[in-house]
């Protein structure tokens, strides 16, 4: 049963860290980082390593990705009031 966990947590975060890699907008890519964090917060706790799950579920899953949303967020409204007065 540990094998097959195993092996389907790995293959989450194969999957989800392609997906990080090929989406273009950042936007987007900062939701795909979030399941990419998710997912490895799995794996950390399949592998017995609930404390770094844990650590990761927070950074991972939730600071980082709403850090760059935010930050993407604010770039392009500079863009858009640039934009606007030319």
């Amino acid at each position: 049963m540990t094998d097959a966990l195993t092996l389907v947590s790995l293959l989450l975060v194969a999957a989800a860290a392609t997906a990080a890699v090929a989406v273009r907008d950042p936007a987007r890519q900062a939701l795909v980082l979030a399941v990419l964090g998710f997912a490895l917060a799995v794996l950390f706790t399949v592998f017995q390593a609930p404390d770094v799950g844990l650590s990761q579920l927070a950074v991972g899953s939730a600071l980082t990705p709403l850090l760059i949303l935010l930050s993407v967020r604010k770039v392009r409204r500079r863009g858009q009031r640039k934009g606007g007065r030319r």
